[in-house]
C-alpha cells in the first residue's frame, strides 16, 4: 500500500472516529481528542526551548514568586490566537499566507512571513549560544575553552542541526531515534525543576501561599519594582536610581518571558503541520483541545517549576564575602552595576570620568544595600544557573551535567525546528510547495545567520544566556503583526463564507481577540521604546497606516 493511500485511510478512520465520538458525548469526545492530538505537542517542542528557559530563569532571579501570572497568561492569549489561525486554515484548506494576501491584505501577508523569518533568524542566535554555553561551561569546562573551542562547538551545532533536517522527511530510524534522544534531554531537564520544586516542597522551603499569589495577574509590576527589593530600594543611598534600573530590568525580563511563550514563528507552524497531517473542517475542536493540552499544561508545569527554582536561589539573594569585597577586586557584570551606580552622579549636570582608583574609592564608599542590589541585578550565566537543581542533586558535577545535557537537547532541538519553520516560508515566499532543495536551503539559513551572528556579536565576557533577553524582546516587536492579520482573517466574510462566527459567539471571539492584540502591543511597545525610542514608534505607526 503506498503511503498517500495510507494517510488517506487514517484520515478517514480518525474523521469517522471524531463523529462517532462527538455522537457519543462529551466524555468519548474528549478521550477521542486525546488520542488524536499532534500539533500542539509539536508547538510544544518549540515552546520549551532555550528561551522558555532562559526567561523563566531570569524571571524567577528578578521578580522571585511575583512573575508566574506572565507566561501562563501570555500563552493563554497566544492560544487564543493559534485556535484563530487553525479554524481559519481547516475551515478553507486554504494555505494561510495565499488567503492572508488574496482576503486580507498583502502587507500584512508579506508582514507575517518576512516578520516570521526574522525570527527565526534572530532567535536562532541564543540557540547556538545556550548550546555552546552548555558545552563549554557545563558538560566539557576542560576541554572547550577558549575562541577556538567556541567556533567547534558552534560548527558541531550547525552540523548536526542541519543534517537533521536535511534527511527530516526521509524514511529512516536515523532521525526519529536522534528525535527521541532531544526529547529525553529537554525532558530531564523539564523533570529536574519538576523535582528541585517537590524536593523544597517536601523539606518545606517553599511558601505555596505567596506562590498562588504570584499567579494571579499584577500589570502593576510594569511601573513598580518587585516586593522583594522593596527593603534595599530603602536602604540604598540612591533610591531613585535603583528604582529605574530595576523597572528597566523587570520590563526587559517580563517582555523577554512573554514573548518565549508564543512567537510569531509558532504562528507561522502551525497551520502549516496542520495542513501537512490533512486536517480539516472536521478537526476543527480537536486542533481548540490539541492546543489547550498539548501546549499550554506542559508549558505551564516546565515554566512555573523553573521560575520557582530559580526564585528560591537567586531572587533577593546575595553573596557575603562578594558584597564585602574592595573595588579593585569586583570584575564583570557586578562591576559594571557598581560603576553604573556611581556615574548616575553627576556635577552640574554634566557626566564625569573617574580614573580607576577614584571609581574604585568611590565603590568602596557605597553602602551595602546599593552593593547588594547590584549583585542582584548581575547577569547570571549557564554556569551559575544550574545551581538552581542544587536541592535536588547537591553541590557539584551532577547538576551542572544534567543541567548542560537539557540546555543542550533544548538549544539542538530549538535550532532544527527553527530550521524547519524558514523552510516553509522560503517555499511560501517562492511558491515551491513540495520543492524539497528550496526548502532546504531555506532551512539553512537560521543556522548559518545563527552560528555567524553569535559568534560575530557576542563576546565571551558576556553571560551567553543573556542573549535570550535582548533577542526575545526583538521577537516581541514582530508579534502584533501576525495578531492583527489573524483578527481580519476571522472578520473576512469572503475568506470564511459561512464558516464565520455569528452573533454572540463573534462578539466573544473578536473580544478575546483584541484583548490579546493589545497585550501583545504593550509588550511590543515597550520594547521598541526601550530599544530605539520614537524611531521605532514611527516606524510602528507607518506600518499600522499602511491600507489595508
Amino acid at each position: 500500500m503506498s503511503s498517500g493511500k495510507k494517510v488517506h485511510d487514517r484520515l478517514l478512520t480518525e474523521r469517522s472516529q471524531l463523529e462517532e465520538a462527538q455522537a457519543a458525548g462529551v466524555g468519548r469526545t474528549l478521550a477521542t481528542y486525546t488520542r488524536l492530538s499532534g500539533p500542539g505537542w509539536l508547538q510544544s517542542a518549540i515552546t520549551l526551548g532555550g528561551g522558555s528557559l532562559a526567561g523563566s530563569l531570569y524571571l524567577g532571579v528578578i521578580g522571585g514568586y511575583e512573575f508566574l501570572w506572565l507566561q501562563p497568561l501570555m500563552m493563554i492569549l497566544g492560544i487564543v490566537m493559534l485556535s484563530a489561525i487553525a479554524y481559519v486554515t481547516l475551515s478553507t484548506g486554504k494555505r494561510p499566507f495565499q488567503a492572508m494576501n488574496e482576503h486580507v491584505s498583502p502587507v500584512l501577508g508579506w508582514g507575517w512571513l518576512l516578520a516570521a523569518m526574522m525570527a527565526n533568524l534572530v532567535w536562532a542566535m541564543p540557540q547556538f549560544s545556550l548550546g555552546t554555553a552548555a558545552l563549554q561551561q557545563n558538560l566539557f569546562p576542560n576541554y572547550l575553552a577558549g575562541d577556538s573551542a567556541k567556533n567547534i562547538c558552534v560548527l558541531c551545532l550547525f552540523l548536526l542541526a542541519a543534517a537533521v533536517v536535511w534527511f527530516y522527511d526521509s524514511p529512516g530510524w536515523g532521525v526519529k531515534i536522534f528525535e527521541l534522544s532531544l526529547k529525553a534531554m529537554v525532558g530531564l531537564v523539564v523533570l529536574s525543576f519538576f523535582g528541585v520544586v517537590v524536593a523544597m516542597s517536601w523539606k518545606g522551603e517553599l511558601d505555596w501561599i505567596s506562590i498562588a499569589k504570584g499567579f494571579v495577574p499584577d500589570l502593576s509590576l510594569l511601573w513598580r519594582p518587585v516586593t522583594g527589593l522593596h527593603s534595599f530600594i530603602d536602604d540604598s543611598s540612591a533610591p531613585e536610581f535603583w528604582t529605574t534600573t530595576i523597572l528597566r530590568a523587570q520590563r526587559e525580563r517580563m517582555i523577554a518571558a512573554a514573548a518565549t511563550a508564543v512567537g510569531i514563528n509558532m504562528t507561522f507552524l502551525l497551520p502549516y503541520s496542520m495542513l501537512r497531517k490533512g486536517w480539516d473542517r472536521a478537526f476543527r475542536g480537536l486542533a481548540a483541545f490539541d492546543l489547550s493540552t498539548g501546549l499550554f499544561i506542559p508549558f505551564l508545569i516546565a515554566t512555573s517549576c523553573v521560575v520557582i527554582a530559580a526564585a528560591s536561589q537567586f531572587h533577593a539573594r546575595f553573596d557575603e564575602k562578594l558584597i564585602n569585597q574592595p573595588a579593585a577586586d569586583i570584575t564583570g557584570s557586578y562591576r559594571e552595576n557598581l560603576e553604573k551606580r556611581v556615574n548616575a552622579e553627576s556635577v552640574s549636570g554634566e557626566r564625569f570620568v573617574l580614573s580607576e582608583s577614584e571609581m574604585n574609592s568611590k565603590i568602596d564608599a557605597l553602602p551595602s544595600a546599593d552593593r547588594k542590589l547590584a549583585y542582584m541585578l548581575i547577569k547570571r550565566d549557564s554556569l551559575d544557573l544550574a545551581s538552581a537543581l542544587e536541592n535536588l542533586f547537591g553541590k557539584g558535577g551532577l547538576t551542572q551535567k544534567v543541567f548542560g545535557i537539557g540546555v543542550l537537547g533544548m538549544a539542538i532541538s530549538t535550532i532544527v525546528i527553527l530550521m524547519v519553520i524558514n523552510g516553509f516560508c522560503v517555499t511560501e515566499m517562492t511558491q515551491r510547495d513540495g520543492d524539497r532543495v528550496v526548502q532546504r536551503l531555506g532551512a539553512l539559513l537560521p543556522g548559518v545567520v545563527g552560528g555567524l551572528g553569535f559568534l560575530a556579536l557576542w563576546g565571551d565576557d558576556q553571560a551567553r544566556f543573556w542573549l535570550a533577553v535582548p533577542t526575545s524582546n526583538f521577537g516581541m516587536v514582530l508579534l502584533p503583526i501576525a495578531y492583527i492579520a489573524f483578527f481580519f482573517m476571522m472578520n473576512s466574510p469572503s475568506l470564511l463564507g459561512d464558516a464565520m462566527p455569528r452573533g454572540m459567539l463573534r462578539i466573544v471571539v473578536n473580544g478575546v481577540m483584541l484583548v490579546a492584540i493589545i497585550a501583545a502591543s504593550i509588550g511590543a511597545g515597550l520594547s521598541v521604546w526601550a530599544n530605539v525610542g520614537w524611531i521605532g514608534v514611527a516606524f510602528a505607526a507607518g506600518f499600522v497606516s499602511r491600507p489595508h
